[in-house]
């Protein structure tokens, strides 16, 4: 007989004033990252940056049967400060959160992701998993709509509900002793929050399901975190109090290896008698047989397996009912070696973007464009990243197609320069900052180093809340980390935002990929197109006509007039600081420009300078600064609006190795 123990959790109520009972609450709590106890918990460290904290009971907590399905109910009542650095601006918050037992804090949630989850993926799954009540203090553009509210959290930092908590006096930075309670009713399924600040009283409630979001036992407690912000974030007093009975069984020791806490009750869960074994290494065999079988009539045969984080593999059949056999209302869009077509999966249920490599291009171009893609954009995952839902590969008749979440908003491109939506600068700057935190998980984030190899405003697609997604992973390379760059004999971009060291030297490298998104930069917050004129020096207008600008010293006057009309003083100094970090990023030498979480850093932060930039030498041209406007605003219009920037071009060189 074999032995498998795991904690029984039963109902809870404790009560703790941690001013009166230090050391009772002391032995009962699980303390995480910076947080102290000091006649409080102070789950983050007064006057840093990037502090992270969690403090969590010791004892799992039960929230409903695994047998029965039953549900708990539940209250706690708390009371709290978040005192702020008088000298610096304040941040980011902290919550109350059911998680994960035993308690952890993920990898890179410091800042907006409070100490809750990873910022590198937009929703929480497995062990990450958690359901909050936060109290946010700062606006993140990622995730927030107000910079003081109270909300609620299902596995993600995007509220399913929030209440601003803005009243003068009366909020979350006011540096008043706050009482939150939260509660749970297990017969509606109804999370609340009430809040208590002073004489005024904040609510907010979701209807959420513990069983579909959530293990059976979890671990309660709090989380916090800044980044350069600063504040401190302290509980007074805690009580909590479940209904929900655990499991009672046959209690046994655990061994003194146990890696479970101390106090923690056990039990006998399973027991396996040698012919159930037997039983069930029969059923794994024959299941292994049946799957070997099966795999070898499938029609979908380029790959043996299924790549990493691709939900699945689709048969043809499948696509081409989900965009009525790729009709051209559906068409979505068309590139040099593929068209995008919608589509209405119907397993999973869901809107998509299916790529379908054109039948008429070469098979064994469309086949290398094919594997180029799938091989990076199946190994990567981060919230700014376009999902990568499945594929297909029908090798009889060299039909290749990949299958993207479908975003709601289009591309960039359309809401720049076409008939989509207005964007504002508190959008626009949400956008920047999302395109840099893609680049920088590409480039430094990730196991192995990816160059995207065609950043443009047409490859940046927006989802419903307007969160940046970068796409089309086509030209995209993998290199090693300590690899400065990456010789390759095909010279492909697109006009206007290729750069022009990589047309002439072949040499890919990051600094291509911080060129590009330094040209995307500059077109943002300039609202102009960044069409190539001069096919000698691959420089564009825009980037000539903003150095004019800036040398001229009036560069705020490269921003949209109707974006600096409507803008506050301190959204035109953010517009101001764009565009010298987009000179600063489309340097010409490449030795020149910032690595990208050097920009990330510059975005989010006036401390980081960014050094004066000396005239370029293809600004001491003839042509004069005055006729580098007219040429940007003649690319502007060229062509019935449609820039020659949107020209992709691919050429070959004679590469020595």
């Amino acid at each position: 007989m074999s032995i498998l123990y795991i904690p029984q959790a039963f109902s809870l109520s404790f009560d703790f004033d941690f001013s009166k009972q230090r050391w009772e609450a002391a032995e009962k709590l699980s303390l995480q990252g910076e947080t102290k106890f000091e006649n409080a918990i102070e789950l983050t460290e007064k006057g840093s940056e990037n502090s992270v904290g969690r403090a969590s009971y010791l004892e799992p907590v039960a929230i409903w049967d695994e047998v029965s399905g039953e549900l708990t109910s539940f209250t706690t009542t708390f009371s709290f400060q978040i005192l702020p650095d008088p000298d610096r601006t304040g941040g980011d918050g902290m919550a109350f959160f059911l998680g994960h037992y035993p308690s952890e804090i993920p990898a890179s949630s410091a800042g907006g992701s409070l100490g809750l989850f990873s910022s590198d993926t937009p929703n929480a799954f497995g062990n990450s998993r958690a359901v909050a009540v936060e109290l946010d203090t700062f606006m993140d553009a990622d995730y927030d709509s107000s910079s003081n509210h109270i909300g609620i959290d299902v596995n993600s930092l995007i509220s399913t509900a929030y209440t601003d908590t803005n009243l003068p006096g009366r909020n979350l930075t006011s540096g008043r002793v706050m009482t939150c309670q939260i509660s749970y009713v297990n017969s509606t399924q109804r999370l609340a929050a009430e809040l208590q600040i002073g004489n005024a009283s904040y609510r907010v409630d979701s209807v959420v399901d513990l069983r579909q979001q959530l293990p059976s036992i979890v671990a309660v407690g709090f989380s916090a975190a800044t980044s350069v912000r600063s504040e401190l974030h302290r509980v007074l007093a805690w009580s909590f109090e479940s209904t929900l009975e655990g499991p009672r069984g046959p209690a046994a020791v655990p061994s003194p290896s146990s890696p479970f806490t101390k106090g923690v009750t056990w039990k006998i869960a399973v027991a396996i008698t040698g012919a159930e074994v037997t039983v069930i290494v029969l059923i794994v065999i024959a299941g292994y047989v049946c799957l070997r079988r099966r795999s070898g009539r499938k029609a979908n045969t380029r790959y043996e397996t299924t790549p990493a984080n691709v939900a699945r593999s689709f048969s043809y059949r499948e696509l081409a009912e989900a965009t009525h056999n790729f009709a051209e209302e559906q068409k979505l869009g068309e590139g040099g070696y593929a068209c995008v077509y919608r589509g209405e999966l119907a397993t999973p249920r869901r809107s998509v973007a299916i790529k379908k490599f054109k039948p008429g291009t070469s098979s064994a171009i469309c086949t290398r464009a094919f594997d180029d893609e799938i091989k990076v954009i199946s190994q990567v995952r981060h919230r700014n990243l376009v999902e990568l839902v499945g594929w297909c590969s029908d090798g009889k008749k060299h039909r290749l197609l990949l299958v993207y979440e479908l975003v709601a908003q289009g591309n960039l491109d359309e809401h720049l320069h076409g008939s989509r939506s207005w964007l504002s600068w508190t959008m626009r700057y949400k956008i920047i900052l999302n395109l840099a935190r893609a680049l920088q998980y590409l480039h430094e984030d990730c196991s192995v180093c990816v160059l995207h190899g065609d950043i443009k405003s047409s490859n940046i697609l927006l989802d419903s809340r307007y969160v940046a997604k970068l796409a089309d992973f086509g030209l995209a390379r993998f290199i090693d980390h300590e690899t400065e760059l990456k010789t390759t004999c095909t010279i492909a971009g697109t006009l206007g935002y290729v750069d022009p060291d990589f047309v002439t030297t072949g040499k890919r490298s990051r600094e291509s990929d911080v060129y590009s998104f330094g040209i995307v930069l500059l077109e943002i917050v300039s609202g102009r197109r960044p069409a190539v004129v001069d096919h000698q020096t691959m420089v564009t207008p825009l980037l000539l006509w903003v150095w004019g600008k800036h040398h001229g010293n009036a560069i705020l006057e490269a921003a949209d007039a109707t974006l600096r009309e409507e803008s506050t003083v301190g959204e035109r100094g953010q517009m101001e600081r764009a565009l010298l970090l987009g000179l600063w990023c489309a340097h010409p030498d490449p030795i020149q420009r910032p690595p990208i979480a050097e920009a990330v850093r510059a975005l989010q932060s006036r401390d980081v300078e960014i050094p004066h930039l000396a005239l370029p030498a293809f600004m001491a041209g003839p042509s004069g600064f005055a006729a580098e406007d007219d040429r940007s605003r003649a690319s502007e219009t060229s062509d019935g609006g449609t820039s020659s920037s949107t020209t992709a071009i691919r050429g070959e060189l004679q590469c020595t190795r």
